[in-house]
């Protein structure tokens, strides 16, 4: 078995990165008696664009049918993962949405799975279970009230269409700089988002790593 963690944010030890390595080592205590392989694909580090309407993946006897047929970066990552047994996503919120570089990794990944029938049916080689991280620099309550919450469920809805619906979880309020003086920050106070993340961040970790147990039954 094999569980990969698809990091959409372009820092490889940050927030999200610790909380989807968090998942995934809770989808190893979960398969203690299991032969199971994780690891987290760093997004940022792969050249690559998204979807390019050639609509290879579509055309009926083509070589290409049900997958991608763009040649770069992420045609192997897009091979492996077509045979993974889970499939965690992680992204911090850029403008109320996840980062663009996993929105066009998404494309690449879902499109070619979607069927142009009368049902829009769809045709993985695996329906495998899914989950998806997101950090944020918000408190959960702003989150609620902006509409956050409305969007997440409309990424999380196409995946479920391809394969299941996600697992989810939320990281609030994240403590976004190693030195906030160095930066025009004065909307924040370090000093609150320090405190909040002692308190809150060590909870979140434990989110995650109940998350990835919950991925794998």
């Amino acid at each position: 078995m094999k569980v990969y963690a698809i990091n959409g944010s372009p820092r490889k030890n940050k927030n999200t990165a610790t909380l989807l390595q968090k998942a995934l080592d809770g989808v190893k205590e979960s398969a203690k008696d299991k032969e199971i392989e994780t690891e987290i694909i760093n997004l940022y580090d792969l050249n690559y664009t998204g979807c390019k309407s050639c609509f290879a993946c579509k055309r009926l006897g083509g070589t290409s049918y049900g997958k991608c047929a763009i040649k770069d970066d992420i045609y192997e990552v897009l091979e492996k993962l077509s045979q993974a047994d889970g499939l965690i996503f992680g992204s911090p919120i850029y403008f109320g949405t996840i980062t663009g570089q996993l929105q066009s990794f998404l494309e690449r990944l879902l499109f070619p799975y979607l069927v142009y029938d009368e049902n829009y049916s769809s045709i993985p080689p695996k329906k495998m279970p899914t989950a998806f991280i997101y950090t944020m620099n918000v408190p959960e309550e702003v989150m609620n009230q902006i509409g956050y919450l409305k969007t997440f469920h409309r990424i999380e809805s196409v995946i479920e269409r391809i394969f299941t619906k996600p697992l989810a979880m939320y990281s609030n309020n994240t403590y976004q700089f190693d030195d906030y003086s160095k930066y025009k920050s004065s909307a924040f106070s370090e000093e609150a988002k320090a405190a909040h993340r002692k308190i809150q961040f060590p909870l979140d970790c434990q989110k995650a790593f109940e998350l990835g147990v919950n991925l794998i039954k």
